[in-house]
């Protein structure tokens, strides 16, 4: 099928999608649809929420930036396994891999830890890709192993003399890195520029064991130092999904947000109402469990070559 031509497109996308639910159906995981809208939104830093007033719902809501406060809800009230196609919303992304709006799969697996789920995610990965790119290798780093290998900083055992090191690795291979970073935009900067790149093409590569100062709503474990049990897979450059074995502690969730809420106001942002709801299902009790968040949008680009998100979407809001 021609990528070039709209009918091409179309059936590529269609072909893929097909592709994930077979494969999820396959294993017993259920579709599911929650709200786009809700009264709370993201306390991430990282991310802006949309904002709406929706008259007939008296007041503020947000667009979602990913479904997952909402299906957590629907683990704590027993739903079971569960994954959704969900169009999300994410303000200020605009640019060759980044669109305001786009698709994203979230699925989750009761009893899973992160090591399961990453190889769940790469048999997803073979399931949607191999008949177009075939004989997908894999490649398994823990966070520290990556930026050991490629950089000689341990970023589990950082110092200032370590950020200095760092600053002067990137400097070297002609990395502007900007005043003031803290160490987790620095180690972002580091893997954008000095390490992914340099993965083989073909290859998937999980990346896991994070720092445990950005675990975001993964689970945290115990250890010299503690990480983070959460992964991120790329592929050819592009990172794809980012999961966790999921943090179940209302209190320490509570924590976060308000460490999240503290880092936007220092920062001049604005500070979103968090999600009471979610918080609720948490003490309810979520299910030992993992998930994960994959562009869809991204895996189509790579089936069909293209150079930008723009390319693959149906009707891109910048035309």
């Amino acid at each position: 099928m021609n990528p070039t031509t709209l009918r091409g497109k179309l059936a590529i996308r269609d072909r893929a999608l097909a592709r994930i639910r077979a494969f999820l159906a396959d294993r017993g995981v259920l579709e599911v649809e929650t709200p786009a809208l809700s009264r709370a939104a993201t306390t991430d830093p990282a991310l802006a929420s949309l904002k709406l007033d929706v008259q007939s719902l008296a007041g503020v809501h947000y667009l979602h930036t990913s479904p997952e406060y909402a299906m957590k809800r629907l683990l704590a009230d027993g739903s079971g396994d569960i994954y959704q196609l969900a169009r999300v919303f994410r303000d200020g992304e605009l640019g060759r891999w980044h669109q305001p709006e786009f698709q994203l799969l979230e699925w989750y697996r009761l009893g899973f830890d992160e090591f399961d789920l990453m190889h769940e995610v790469y048999e997803l990965l073979r399931v949607v890709l191999e008949p177009e790119l075939p004989r997908l290798a894999r490649l398994d780093l823990s966070y520290a192993q990556a930026f050991i290998a490629a950089l000689e900083v341990d970023p589990l055992h950082f110092d200032a003399a370590a950020s200095v090191r760092l600053t002067a690795a990137l400097a070297e291979r002609g990395i502007d890195v900007p005043t003031g970073l803290a160490h987790a935009e620095l180690f972002d900067l580091a893997l954008a520029t000095a390490i992914v790149p340099a993965w083989p093409q073909g290859t998937a590569v999980f990346l896991y064991d994070y720092p445990a100062d950005q675990a975001a709503l993964a689970a945290i474990k115990p250890g010299e130092p503690p990480v983070a049990a959460r992964f991120e897979v790329f592929l050819n450059g592009l990172e794809l999904g980012n999961g966790f074995r999921e943090l179940t502690d209302a209190t320490e969730q509570r924590q976060r947000f308000a460490t999240d809420l503290s880092r936007r106001r220092a920062s001049g942002l604005p500070e979103p109402p968090i999600d009471a709801a979610f918080l609720a299902a948490l003490e309810k009790g979520l299910p030992d469990c993992a998930g994960v968040a994959l562009g869809v949008d991204r895996l189509i680009a790579l089936l069909t070559g293209a150079r930008t998100l723009a390319d693959v979407i149906n009707l891109p809001h910048q035309k």
